[in-house]
């Protein structure tokens, strides 16, 4: 009996392979839902669909078509309940390497079904169930239980929205085995399927993959096109809905298409750092909802990057976020509706404007951009709309070779698809770019070899790539025309700590704490601008662009009712908001109808073209160690030292902390010049500008009291100077020579440093000529330092070009030749015009560029200006001008005023020398700069010299500088007046003293020599002259001699006979004997230096006459002011303030009892001498080709009697009755 019943049982079949399995699918339009988790977490997503195992292992592969058999039998004969799966919760399964994160159904109800389902297919196979079995759909792998990825893992797993269906098949998979590039490879392919209903078995005619498989379609599917994951989904974004709860927005592309783009379109971007640590602190996050809500920070677009659930969730609970950005490309995943967001780091875009969105997956996981399409926004070309396209950018961070290799991969993929599939579209690429920009952290990893080579020429092919793809930085565009204000507001001296490449940074551990933590102490501890905005060229113009997220606020945490400040001592700090500041810019969508042209800049400018520095010169390291072996940089003991005499002067100055209504100082104090444009060296005096609401002669003698107080601190006064632009303090601060100047105006003290980010038009600047003549320094170093491209490059090829400059002999504006200013003017056009080029020009190539560019420049005939700041220029060169090289802000755009055509000519010659040298195979810049030999090639160059002999036997340094000074100024009319006379020969002025060689520099009387080189200019005859043409050449040369003599010796104001003699005459270089430069100040301090004429200070600052020269005079006594008072005859009476020449022209013409046509301006030229000319004839605006500034105004005379009616020299005033009254005059 017993051997009949075991025959009639079954035989079991074998479940015992793990290449097949009985599983559970949910609908196909379900899949999303799981996959965009498991995609990015699940090891096996791309070999298994979205499953539950009901049996696994299951039965051998040549066994599956009687287990089916079997199975569908076995539950036709048991009656079974319809199965419904609602998966709502989740857990883990801890393993001995890593764990299963995955979701479950909780309700015991149908988890019963489920099992009963199981027992029935085990009990067709001749099996029992066993006790161990638990649903689970798999989400995800983790590796440690106690980490903090495990467990974000599982709290965005337990996100998920809750998914129910109905089971109405099993399905059976079937293990396809693959070898892949020589790599083995599986995956579980769709076998047959069993229906529950109808207890039917279906087998495909093979097996199908299960992302194309008709099995797994079902009714509701077949209206659906679902792709794994959401990579080609067309998405819509999230709208908070009158239901008080966000909900999907989907509108109608074909109907919004007909509406115009918006103008202007304003995008920002910030990386709001995710936190590790779970559970995540939200302490930052009204800091970075603080910092998105400003007012001037609002945008139409707001990208968001390393977005985390919590802090999205958080976001999207504010009400201002809610009314600003009405679209949301994800919604909160708090929401019970809502799915998490697929990575830890997710970007975000938030929208004022209704959009749609596609995911374009890179190679790694997690990586990705988001593809946003505008339904209004972009261009309408009649009937055509084509909507603007924005990407997100967030590419793999870090500087090794793979990550390198990885974002040139990405951005690769970006590019392509872009131009495949919107290559008529305006784009914008926005985000974190995670590009290495600094030159520093470049050189030192290549050297520590963390990366190699060909990692940097990656590095440098990725800033390529996107400017060849017609990319436009708005960073840049916007800074070179408009400014970058950061300087501003964190003051200018970071940017002198700063290296090639990271001007503009976003992400600057030196200053962010946060992003120090990040870095470490390691090579990446250096600033980087990670975060851009880049636009398509053609589509838009860059109108305006501001970072945010840099001022300090205090953390906070989040209560059960809602926020407040933090209050654990431990947490009770300052801290940014991020570790990288946001970045917004402003555009303008270009229509086809705006016919705006791209380069906006004046038609004048010379275009610039790039010059590639050769291999040898080629070496940034290089070229820094030769400068550095110069000693042209500064040590830190000169850092220091300076900063501690400027902070001692300002102490000592300014003495009491004044501040105005508005809470600010009632002065500010500026250094300006080349301290404060950053590019001083050890021999460099201090220029600083002092700003306030008091009069210049009143501040001078506050200043003067102060300082004499202070004389034991360190500070001493060496002199007062006066010239045309005011009065000036030379001081010796703790050993280091600053000069203090004064600029009289309440209104620019008070909107300190404000207003020097106003446009010149602004009415703040509405001031007198003279104040603006004293801001002007200010004015345009600020520009200049926000404008320039990178200021890291602009210092070091200033530094170099300066010192070639000096050593070539055309380094000195009095004498004509180069300045500060203009080196800086000429620098900063050739940085601005090259940073559109496609890569960012490495410093080496932007000197050789700057060499052969000036080289080939036509100084005659060409102006040298910033085309981005002169955009529109108007400027009318005159023929008094033999080379224009314009400034920024009025009142005089010339800088070059004092040149003459000599000057230019050397100014000519040595730049095309200098080309010529940089150009030599093998030439390096150690070379290059040792290639000059300075005075002594000079002297070695001519065979005649004009030799002007200085001699001063005085005591007063002021008088002794005075006379100096004033001498050397006076050379350019020597210089103009030999071309004038003789045109065919070229003299050259060494703008410095010589002395004798054997001079022992302790004499007090003293004695030095300027010297002219005179040659035959190469552009004339080359016939030698004859003996006629010699003899009228000396003697045109020995009357311009006697004149210039002649001027000199005759101004009783500068030139006195008892303490000093100049003359000059023609000698041979064999009559000079040795030479060598004169390093002294001629004088010595003395009491009375320091005095000076209060009537001559207060028509200096308070006339409007116009600015136009600096030359210094001597204000000072040889005695005290006392003694000298006591001396001079009795003050005559004054009438009033004397009025200023601007205002007798003003009452001649417009006074209709004075006849204009009998009135005669006398002035003096800057090189012919007092010379006359009608008032009705008198030229005063600036543009006119033969204005003349009216400071030369000397006197004003009647025609009809010649009686002189106005005359500064002597005070006198009879139009208006000021000045020396003429009754008490005799």
């Amino acid at each position: 009996m017993a051997t009949e019943e075991a025959l009639s049982q079954p035989r079991p079949v074998p479940i015992n392979s793990h290449d097949t399995a009985l599983c559970i699918i949910p609908p196909k339009h379900l899949w999303p839902s799981f996959n965009r988790l498991r995609s990015l977490y699940d090891k096996a997503y791309e070999k298994w669909p979205p499953h539950i195992n009901l049996v696994y292992p299951y039965v051998q592969v040549e066994d599956l078509p009687r287990a089916s058999e079997l199975i569908a039998s076995e539950i036709k004969q048991v009656p079974l309940d319809v199965l419904n799966i609602r998966l709502d919760a989740t857990d883990v399964f801890p393993h001995r390497h890593d764990n299963t994160v995955f979701i479950y159904d909780s309700d015991e109800d149908r988890t019963s079904k489920l099992h009963d389902l199981r027992r029935v297919a085990l009990k067709a196979l001749a099996h029992t169930t066993t006790t161990n079995y638990r649903m689970h759909m798999t989400v995800g792998q983790s590796r440690d239980l106690s980490a903090s990825s495990h467990k974000f893992l599982l709290q965005k797993t337990s996100l998920l929205p809750a998914v129910e269906w109905t089971v109405d098949k099993l399905y059976i998979l079937v293990r396809e085995r693959l070898e892949i590039d020589g790599n083995a490879f599986s995956r579980m392919k769709v076998w047959g399927t069993l229906d529950l209903t109808t207890f039917a078995t279906c087998r495909a005619d093979s097996p199908e993959n299960f992302d194309k498989s008709q099995l797994l379609i079902g009714a509701i599917d077949e209206m659906s096109n679902i792709a794994p994951g959401n990579m080609s989904l067309t998405n819509y974004p999230y709208t908070w809905s009158d239901e008080g709860k966000w909900a999907q927005h989907q509108c109608s592309p074909a109907k919004l298409s007909k509406e115009t783009g918006l103008s202007p379109l304003t995008i920002a971007s910030y990386n709001v750092l995710a936190e590790f640590h779970y559970p995540p602190s939200e302490a930052r996050y009204p800091l970075i909802v603080r910092n998105i809500l400003q007012q001037a920070i609002l945008a139409d677009v707001l990208i968001l990057q390393e977005v985390t659930d919590s802090f999205l969730s958080f976001i999207c609970q504010n009400d201002d976020i809610r009314r600003h950005y009405r679209f949301v490309s994800n919604g909160p995943p708090n929401q019970d509706d809502m799915e998490p967001l697929p990575s830890h780091l997710n970007v975000v875009v938030f929208s004022r404007r209704p959009f749609s969105w596609s995911w374009l997956a890179f190679h790694r996981s997690h990586k990705g951009s988001m593809i946003v399409e505008f339904t209004d926004i972009g261009k309408q070309d009649a009937d055509i709309f084509t909507p603007t396209i924005l990407a997100t950018v967030h590419l793999t961070c870090g500087l090794t070779d793979g990550s390198v290799s990885a974002k040139k991969l990405e951005l690769k993929a970006l590019l392509a698809h872009l131009s495949d599939k919107y290559p008529q579209n305006p784009w914008v690429l926005a985000g974190d770019f995670n590009i290495t920009t600094s030159s520093y952290t470049i050189e030192a990893a290549l050297k520590k070899k963390v990366i190699s080579s060909q990692t940097v020429a990656y590095l440098k092919g990725l800033e390529g790539m996107l400017s060849k793809a017609g990319l436009v930085d708005t960073w840049k565009a916007a800074r070179v025309r408009y400014g970058d204000f950061m300087g501003i507001e964190q003051g200018f001296g970071h940017q002198t700590d700063i290296f090639e490449g990271e001007e503009g940074a976003t992400f600057n551990p030196t200053v962010n704490e946060l992003a120090a933590e990040i870095v470490g102490n390691g090579l990446n501890n250096r600033p980087q601008r990670y975060d851009r905005i880049l636009v398509k060229g053609g589509d838009f113009l860059v109108t305006g662009f501001t970072m945010f997220g840099r001022k300090l606020g205090r953390l906070y945490e989040t209560t059960p009712i809602g926020v407040s400040e933090v209050k654990d001592a431990s947490e009770d700090r300052l801290s940014y908001a991020s570790d990288h500041w946001g970045v917004r810019c402003s555009l303008k969508v270009i229509q086809p109808e705006d016919n705006i042209s791209h380069e906006d800049t004046s038609k004048l400018s010379v275009p610039v073209y790039i010059n590639p520095a050769s291999s040898s010169l080629d070496n940034v390291s290089e070229l820094k160690r030769c400068l550095d072996g110069l000693g042209i940089f500064p040590s830190e003991v000169d850092i220091t030292r300076r900063k501690e005499a400027f902070e001692l002067l300002k102490s000592v100055v300014l003495e009491d902390d004044l501040v105005t209504e508005s809470n600010k100082p009632a002065f500010v104090l500026v250094p300006v010049g080349s301290y404060g444009l950053g590019v001083w060296t050890a021999s460099s005096d201090v220029d600083c500008l002092c700003i306030g609401p008091i009069s210049a002669k009143t501040f001078f003698a506050l200043a003067t009291q102060r300082i004499r107080k202070a004389e034991d601190r360190g500070i001493i006064l060496r002199r007062r100077v006066n010239a045309h632009s005011g009065t000036m303090l030379e001081l010796e601060v703790l050993d280091v020579k600053i000069d203090l100047q004064y600029c009289p105006s309440t209104i620019i003290a008070a909107t300190w440093p404000h207003a020097m980010r106003l446009p010149a038009t602004d009415s703040v600047f509405a001031l007198p000529t003279q104040t603006l003549a004293k801001l002007k320094p200010a004015r345009d170093m600020y520009y200049i330092r926000q404008t320039i491209p990178d200021y890291a490059v602009f210092r070091t090829a200033y530094y170099l070009i300066r010192y070639w400059a000096k050593q070539r002999g055309i380094y000195s504006a009095k004498f004509g030749l180069l300045s500060g200013i203009q080196i800086s003017v000429l620098l900063t056009r050739v940085c601005k015009l090259l940073s559109h080029e496609e890569t960012p020009i490495p410093l080496p190539s932007i000197l050789t560029t700057f060499f052969q560019h000036y080289a080939n420049f036509d100084w005659t005939t060409q102006l040298a200006f910033d085309p981005f700041f002169h955009d529109r220029l108007r400027y009318v060169r005159t023929a008094r001008e033999p080379v224009a090289v314009l400034g920024f802000y009025p009142p005089s755009l010339n800088t070059a005023l004092n040149a003459s055509l000599p000057s230019v000519r050397v100014i000519s010659n040595e730049f095309k020398r200098a080309d010529t040298l940089l150009s030599q195979e093998g030439m390096d810049w150690t070379t290059f700069l040792s290639a000059t030999q300075g005075s002594a090639e000079f002297l070695a160059a001519f065979k005649t010299f004009i030799k002007i002999d200085a001699q001063f036997w005085g005591v007063s340094l002021a008088k002794g500088s005075g006379f100096v000074g004033w001498l050397e100024s006076r050379c350019i009319m020597l210089l103009v007046d030999l071309n004038r006379r003789l045109p065919n020969i070229y003299p050259r002025i060494w703008p410095a003293r010589f002395v004798n060689k054997d001079d022992s520099g302790d004499e007090t009387d003293y004695q030095g020599y300027y010297l002219i080189g005179l040659d035959k200019w190469e552009g004339f005859n080359e016939d030698p002259m004859s003996r006629d043409d010699m003899k009228t050449a000396l003697s045109s040369l020995r009357a311009a001699l006697s004149k210039f003599e002649g001027q000199i010796r005759g101004d009783e104001k500068y030139f006195d006979p008892n303490t000093s003699w100049m003359s000059a005459s023609l000698v041979n270089r064999s009559e000079l004997g040795a030479l060598r430069l004169d390093d002294r100040e001629w004088g010595e301090y003395t009491i009375g230096d320091d005095d000076f004429d209060d009537e001559e200070e207060d028509e200096i600052f308070d006339s409007n006459d116009e600015d136009q020269s600096r030359t210094e005079t001597p204000t000072g006594k040889s005695k005290s002011k006392k003694k000298t008072i006591a001396s001079l005859p009795p003050r005559p009476a004054y009438t009033g303030k004397f009025r200023s020449s601007a205002d007798v022209i003003n009452r001649i013409r417009w006074d209709p009892n004075m006849d204009s046509g009998d009135y005669i301006v006398g002035y003096e030229d800057r090189f012919l001498g007092i010379k006359e000319r009608t008032l009705d004839s008198w030229k005063a605006e600036q543009t006119d080709e033969e204005f003349i500034p009216q400071h030369r105004i000397l006197y004003f005379k009647r025609k009809s009697d010649g009686v002189i009616v106005w005359d500064r020299k002597e005070r006198r005033d009879t139009i208006f009755g000021t000045g020396i009254s003429s009754i008490n005059s005799g």
